[in-house]
Order: structure tokens, then C-alpha cells, then sequence
């Protein structure tokens, strides 16, 4: 069983909707998919990743993560009744694991089916199932919380709840990870020229051109 690969990054693929990277390790080239976000983040000609290997019928598939909690995340997910691997693919895909596991405690349906393939009843599955074995990955009172904005954050901010999660998405859909949107965010709102609580576009706007002056 491969749990892990460190290697030359070969070649970079994408067949009917998936992604992936070929890593050659000791004279053999591997080929390993791996969430969209992930393939375009890995650069440079050495690679390191975390492997979820699933034998079948058609040969042996190799789902790779850059971090540890990446994968073991993947394998809880595919653990749960109608979840395979694409699925997993797909949450992880559409946002970072902490996110994501602090969606599944919370019941965030409406975060939950912004990945792709995942509906309703699904992301409901996943959340009954995962809410009560995912509670030991929350951070303690002393660490930083999981979700991308905690409560007090949250009231501190001059910004509605729904602009705020509005802007979460967009900026996520984007690309950034949580502490370069939290940084934004904070930016943003001691800034002089603050924009109004109910203006989410103006938000992102000013959101978007801290990043792009911090890069």
C-alpha cells in the first residue's frame, strides 16, 4: 500500500474533469489525482505527497495531498454511504479542510453543496454521519478557530452576515485560503474609506486590491 511519494513532478493531466500530476520516484512514473486547487499550487520540479491508494477492478488509483489532514480528511469522507473518491475530491476542492470540516460540525448545507456533484441529501449525509467524529478535529479555546471567520470576528467586522458570506465564497472561488481572506478582511475594515455594511461588491473590490497590493 503507498501512503506516500516524493519524487520529480513529470507531467501535469486533466481527463474529463479530473486533475492530476505524474511523479516519477526511483525510475517509475506515478500517476496521481489530485483536487484542481492542489495541482495548480504545486510548483517546481519536486513534489511531496500524501497517498490514498484504492485497488479495483481496472487497476489501482492513487489520490494525492499535500498535507496529512488533506488526506486523512479524504478518508473519513469516503468512508460515509454514496461518498467515493470524486466526491471527496470535489469538497476538498472547493475549500480548505478546516472550512470544510467546520461546515460538516455545523451542518453548513448551503457550503457543502457548493462542491460539485454534492446535493442536498448528500452534503445532509454527510453532516449526521461526520458531526460527532469530526468534533475532535475543532480547535481548542487556546487554538485558532477552524471556520474562516470566527463569532467574534464576525461582530466585529462592519459588514452583514450574508454580505460577509457572499464575499467568503467569492474570494474562495478565487482562489485565496482563509488567512490571506481574513487579512483582507481586517484590512478592509480599518481602512478610512470602509464600504457600507450591505455592500458586498464593494467589499470584494477593496478586498481584492489589498491582495493584490500584499502579493
Amino acid at each position: 500500500m503507498i501512503g506516500w511519494l516524493q519524487g520529480e513532478r513529470i507531467q501535469a493531466w486533466e481527463q474529463g474533469g479530473r486533475h492530476g500530476l505524474v511523479i516519477a520516484c526511483a525510475g517509475v512514473g506515478y500517476e496521481v489525482q489530485l483536487t484542481r486547487r492542489d495541482q495548480t499550487s504545486l510548483s517546481g520540479d519536486s513534489c511531496t505527497l500524501w497517498i490514498h491508494q484504492v485497488h479495483r477492478e481496472d487497476g489501482s488509483h492513487l489520490y494525492g495531498f499535500p498535507l496529512q489532514m488533506d488526506r486523512d480528511l479524504f478518508r473519513t469522507l469516503i468512508g460515509v454511504n454514496g461518498v467515493g473518491p470524486q466526491v471527496a475530491l470535489s469538497l476538498l476542492d472547493s475549500c480548505t479542510a478546516a472550512v470544510l470540516v467546520t461546515a460538516i460540525i455545523e451542518g453548513d448545507l448551503k457550503r457543502l453543496t457548493q462542491a460539485q456533484g454534492v446535493g442536498k441529501r448528500t452534503a445532509e449525509r454527510i453532516a449526521v454521519e461526520l458531526r460527532d467524529r469530526l468534533g475532535a478535529w475543532a480547535p481548542s479555546s487556546e487554538e485558532p478557530a477552524l471556520s474562516l471567520v470566527d463569532r467574534s470576528d464576525i461582530q466585529a467586522l462592519p459588514i452583514h452576515p450574508e454580505s460577509l458570506q457572499e464575499l467568503q465564497l467569492t474570494l474562495e472561488t478565487l482562489g485565496y485560503e482563509d488567512l490571506e481572506i481574513r487579512r483582507a478582511m481586517r484590512a478592509v475594515a480599518s481602512a478610512t474609506e470602509c464600504p457600507a455594511a450591505n455592500d458586498p461588491e464593494g467589499w470584494l473590490r477593496a478586498s481584492l486590491r489589498w491582495l493584490s497590493q500584499s502579493a
